[in-house]
């Protein structure tokens, strides 16, 4: 196969996933309440929802709505923050949790409506940091390392030092990595915001359907994918290649 019918054929298998879904104005996603949490996985996922400051691009968005409609994103020109400092209806933090080498990591991830690379950017842009701690129950347990989406890889630490954390919250910068050249997760002394959280097992299946699916990844000249991190063909990867002992 040639070049041109490659490129060919990517952009209509690109664009027969995202037909299949219903999109939303980026600050038009109706977000998901944060739910009381009834399993020890939910208990433990809100009691370490982390902090998130902002130094550098957009903030985050809903990514998806209980009815499967996903955020339609942002053209990546412009300026970094364009059109994406804030939804009105709120923002979200996505979480899913396993075990993983006998620690239990619960895995945060924010979405963000575009990204930038460079001199480049694509709409859809995820950051994601992992949360270790000794037990999947929220009444014994306690944070054991922090891992962080970074410009190139993942940065880690275990544990955190204590100028870092608020209580049982992780403080997180987004900011911008020259590294990677684009933006990425640090631990900072700052305090944030924290979003309403929904667990994977919260999710409508539309919801989960549509974050299984290509339609809210970021897609770099057709090859290199900034995917939903924790859905279910790349979560235990992610925990994988994340993994800081």
């Amino acid at each position: 196969m040639n070049l041109r019918a490659f490129l060919a054929a990517a952009i209509a298998s690109f664009a027969a996933v995202n037909a299949k879904v219903s999109r939303v104005n980026h600050d038009k996603v109706q977000p998901f309440a944060q739910l009381q949490p009834i399993t020890d996985s939910q208990k433990s996922a809100v009691k370490y929802k982390p902090q998130l400051h902002i130094s550098y691009g957009c903030h985050p968005y809903p990514a998806v709505q209980a009815n499967g409609s996903a955020s339609g994103g942002l053209e990546w020109s412009g300026p970094v923050d364009g059109d994406c400092t804030g939804s009105p209806l709120g923002s979200q933090v996505y979480s899913r949790s396993a075990w993983y080498k006998e620690k239990w990591a619960i895995m945060y991830a924010w979405y963000f409506p575009k990204g930038r690379y460079g001199i480049t950017g694509h709409r859809h842009y995820w950051e994601y940091a992992i949360v270790w701690t000794d037990s999947a129950t929220s009444t014994n347990s306690s944070i054991q390392g922090v891992s962080m989406s970074a410009g190139v890889g993942h940065a880690k630490a275990t544990p955190p030092m204590l100028k870092y954390v608020d209580g049982s919250s992780i403080k997180l910068d987004s900011y911008f990595s020259f590294m990677g050249n684009k933006a990425a997760l640090q631990l900072t002394k700052e305090h944030g915001e924290t979003q309403d959280l929904i667990t994977w097992d919260q999710l409508t299946v539309a919801a989960r359907d549509t974050l299984n699916s290509d339609a809210l990844d970021g897609n770099v000249w057709l090859t290199n994918k900034d995917e939903v991190p924790f859905k279910d063909d790349i979560f235990m990867q992610r925990l994988k290649n994340a993994f800081p002992f």
